[in-house]
């Protein structure tokens, strides 16, 4: 690759892109690469495996997009079947990603073709026989076509993973698998997603990937930029009922979701929000999955506007509109409070996120802002101002904090005499010049310790 100066600004020239793309760029009005594109591409062209951290706007569809149109372009097609695979967790996703591709490869021989649910089956079979060379597809339609043996992924060179977080929080992570195993073993890999913390990339990346390399384009302040964070301190569950009833029924939003890390505690909350006159609904494991997903529907449709939820109940929830995440209970660690504040502040969607904190929970909360590297903005409730206002802070000066300072014991130095046992014997008794001269005799003598 061509090297540039740190004056001079990196263009598309310089990323050894072929002319064909080089004239579809110009065409669609781009002009300096953006930093995942300057990073991702150079990377992406030596058929390297890259594990990838970027937002949605960052250019990421480009980053992956042109250097595998380059390597397809630089390899003649010597086989049959698809030759680039490319995974989205939407139909607006793969649509987006599908425009894109059609006008990049609008000066080359390539094709292109797309496959989700709700389009017409038969067509999206034809358009696999004629080994359309890339292929974007959702996985729930990809699997359905698979069942009928119609892909040919045996000669694959590169497979794509765009959004792979919000396809793992989708419930997609065993379908993914299952697609990426029936793909040749000698692939190029690319994963892309929001934030490298997230509990199930890491997993995927290490059983997909080989010998990746890690481009972090975001934070994990970054990530979460438009969303604000909030805590407020709470005495005990039965004060935290009392401000979460008071946040539900006075803060503005579309729908609330509010996090519990029990489902005992999801049930006990329900009762005392229905009884404000709130539409709630709950969400956890031990429900039947068909209630489950008519709760789901009641809650997407906005027939219920709260949903009280655990962890393990909302690990495909991906609903719009979400935009008042509560933490009744501290969640037990980062991650799951990143997973948590991810259902609000979608793409560009504003968000805002509470936690309730009792004193027990303090250094748990504590915990997750150093892991975050942020500090979240603290809130009271004049009408619900508890008694804990959180840790005191210690000064310098013992005094001055409130502190009695520990006395220190003087040391006794009055010497001990040694009393011996005949000498308490004669007490009492008359002395003769003799033993009055033993007594006095031991009392000039040096005490033993």
């Amino acid at each position: 690759m061509q090297e540039t100066s740190p004056e001079t600004p990196l263009s598309f020239i310089n990323l050894s892109l072929a002319e064909p793309l080089l004239k579809a760029i110009k065409k669609m009005g781009f002009d300096v690469p953006t930093p995942v594109q300057k990073k991702t591409i150079p990377l992406a062209l030596e058929y390297k495996d890259l594990l990838v951290s970027a937002e949605t706007g960052s250019g990421k569809t480009a980053a992956f997009l042109l250097p595998t149109l380059q390597n397809l372009m630089s390899v003649p097609c010597k086989t049959i079947g698809t030759r680039a695979l490319i995974l989205a967790p939407t139909r607006e996703l793969a649509q987006q990603i599908f425009n894109q591709c059609q006008q990049l490869i609008q000066f080359t021989d390539l094709r292109v073709g797309i496959i989700t649910g709700g389009d017409d089956f038969r067509l999206q079979q034809n358009m696999l026989r004629r080994n359309t060379e890339i292929v974007i597809a959702t996985p729930g339609r990809l699997l359905e076509l698979m069942e009928q043996q119609t892909p040919n992924f045996t000669h694959l060179e590169t497979l794509i993973l765009d959004e792979a977080d919000r396809m793992l929080d989708m419930g997609f992570s065993e379908d993914v698998l299952h697609i990426a195993n029936s793909c040749n073993k000698q692939r190029q890999t690319l994963l892309f997603s929001a934030t490298l913390t997230h509990f199930g990339v890491i997993k995927m990346a290490d059983k997909l990937l080989t010998n990746h390399e890690i481009v972090a384009l975001n934070t994990l302040h970054d990530g979460h930029r438009n969303i604000e964070q909030q805590i407020i301190v709470a005495d005990d569950n039965d004060h935290k009922e009392k401000l979460l009833a008071w946040l539900l029924l006075n803060d503005q939003y579309d729908k609330a979701l509010v996090f519990t890390n029990s489902r005992l505690q999801a049930d006990a909350l329900r009762g005392p929000l229905r009884g404000q006159k709130l539409r709630v609904g709950v969400l956890h494991g031990e429900m039947d999955q068909k209630d489950r997903n008519r709760m789901m529907e009641l809650y997407r449709n906005g027939e219920v506007k709260i949903m009280i939820a655990t962890d393990l109940a909302a690990r495909g929830l991906d609903i719009e509109g979400i935009n008042l995440v509560i933490n009744f209970d501290v969640p037990r660690n980062g991650i799951n409070y990143i997973h948590r504040i991810g259902r609000t502040g979608r793409v560009d969607a504003l968000g805002v996120t509470v936690a309730l904190v009792k004193s027990t929970e303090w250094n748990l909360m504590s915990g997750i802002e150093r892991f975050l590297k942020q500090s979240f903005k603290r809130r009271t409730i004049k009408e619900l101002e508890g008694k804990y206002k959180g840790p005191k802070k210690l000064k310098a000066s013992g005094k001055a904090a409130g502190i009695k300072k520990k006395e220190t014991k003087k040391k006794d130095t009055t010497e001990k005499v040694k009393v011996r046992l005949r000498d308490k014997k004669n007490i009492g008794k008359r002395r003769t010049p003799a033993t009055q001269k033993n007594t006095d005799a031991a009392s000039t003598q040096t005490p033993t310790s």
